[in-house]
């Protein structure tokens, strides 16, 4: 099936579960997506693994303030391929309390990177695993050209590869920032290859890892309770290197969760106050460039 005849994915939940914590002032959110409402002005890739419905600037604005989140980081959806258009509008008329990651080709000039620092991009993001997004042949360019402007590199992969991909991305100029806790299943055990793939970087490289996306990679629908010892194993490994992303609006899934109760699993995560506000608050303070408190 073409990307064109592809059906909407599910659209997420109206209704967010109420804070089970005490969020602090200037929490942030560094994982979302916004998807225009308009086909015509903002066409999708034909070679996209799914079609998103609408999650407009206004939906996700919303979304932001219903799970008490006063800071945000948009990732380019791939849907869009490099396509930046959209995000970079909305990152455009937010500018103190909005961050992006953008995706673009390994041919990208210097004034287009810098326009988009400007616009509060730091970092480009790689993507193995959905249609759309720009791959490993990319980085080592890409890497060179985002050193001057202190990016990052966000990768969308199967931590199990990180091991034989270890020789090139330790040589890259940039840190890297994996997506998902790895998105490989919690089922493969703390102690298998993808874990350990996941903390030598982060341990001897300074690479960071979002606690985001649960849902790729547990079971226990909705809970997720298999999730926390792996949750736990990343933030103990390296407590200044973590930040949280909701992933709304939860694209390409069969059973939609509540993004007010993937938020309320962090305190299963993170035991106390403190550690909360180190993932939320001044870890991605550091990583995005947001004002200090």
């Amino acid at each position: 099936m073409t990307g064109e005849h592809m059906a909407y994915c599910l659209a997420p939940l109206a209704d967010i579960e109420p804070a089970s914590f005490a969020i602090p002032a200037r929490a942030c959110d560094t994982h979302a997506h916004v998807v225009a409402d308009d086909l015509q002005r903002y066409p999708m890739v034909a070679e996209r693994s799914y079609t998103p419905p609408p999650a407009t600037e206004t939906d996700y604005l919303r979304m932001l303030g219903a799970t008490g989140m006063q800071r945000g980081v948009l990732v380019q959806i791939s849907v869009y391929g490099t396509d930046n258009r959209y995000m970079l509008e909305v990152l455009s008329r937010h500018p103190d309390s909005l961050r992006g990651i953008a995706v673009v080709d390994a041919d990208v000039s210097e004034q287009e990177l810098e326009r988009m620092h400007q616009l509060g991009v730091r970092g480009l993001r790689i993507n193995v695993l959905f249609g759309g997004g720009i791959g490993f042949a990319a980085m080592e360019r890409l890497a060179a050209k985002i050193r001057p402007l202190g990016w990052h590199m966000q990768f969308l992969m199967d931590a199990v590869q990180i091991p034989e991909l270890m020789p090139r991305l330790e040589r890259l100029p940039v840190i890297g920032v994996v997506d998902h806790m790895g998105h490989t299943p919690v089922a493969a055990g703390v102690e298998g290859p993808a874990m350990q793939g996941l903390l030598h970087p982060m341990q001897h490289k300074g690479w960071w890892v979002k606690l985001s996306g649960a849902y790729r990679i547990g079971e226990d629908f909705p809970g997720f309770r298999d999730v926390v010892p792996w949750a736990r194993a990343l933030y103990q490994a390296a407590p200044t290197q973590c930040v949280w992303g909701s992933d709304w609006p939860h694209v390409a899934l069969t059973r939609m969760p509540d993004t007010g109760a993937l938020r309320n699993q962090l305190p299963l995560w993170l035991p106390t106050q403190a550690d909360l506000e180190q993932v939320l608050v001044h870890n991605p303070q550091k990583l995005y460039g947001f004002a200090p408190a």
